[in-house]
């Protein structure tokens, strides 16, 4: 059971990246999805969730209106298209799959994590 986070790299501010979030050794359907980061010297925090059938998606204030969350179940990926990014993005980015079919903004009922990706906004 695996989650692999990647599209991570170096931008400018105001340009864009996607990141995508791949599960092998199990299937993403019934699972929500969250992406959560973490910068240096700060907690962990939820940035965007999407729920099983993608019907339902939550993005945290700092990021809403810039950031869109999708999925494709039948590629047993989601991804995280971010524009607009700021200093304030760079942090290293999580996907992990909830134990429910809605998305969650606490990491408490998040099960399975990929490794991360870091995304780096600097001029």
């Amino acid at each position: 059971v695996q989650l692999q986070a990647s599209g991570g790299g170096s931008v400018q501010p105001g340009e864009s990246l996607r990141l995508s979030c791949a599960a092998s050794g199990f299937t993403l359907d019934y699972f929500a999805i969250g992406w959560f980061r973490q910068a240096p010297g700060k907690e962990r925090e939820f940035v965007a969730g999407i729920s099983w059938r993608g019907e339902t998606t939550r993005y945290s204030d700092s990021v809403r209106g810039r950031f869109t969350i999708s999925r494709d179940n039948a590629q047993n990926t989601v991804y995280l298209q971010m524009n607009s990014l700021e200093p304030g993005d760079t942090a290293v980015y999580y996907c992990a799959s909830n134990r429910l079919s809605q998305p969650t903004t606490t990491s408490e009922f998040y099960h399975y994590w990929g490794q991360g990706t870091l995304v780096t906004v600097s001029s």
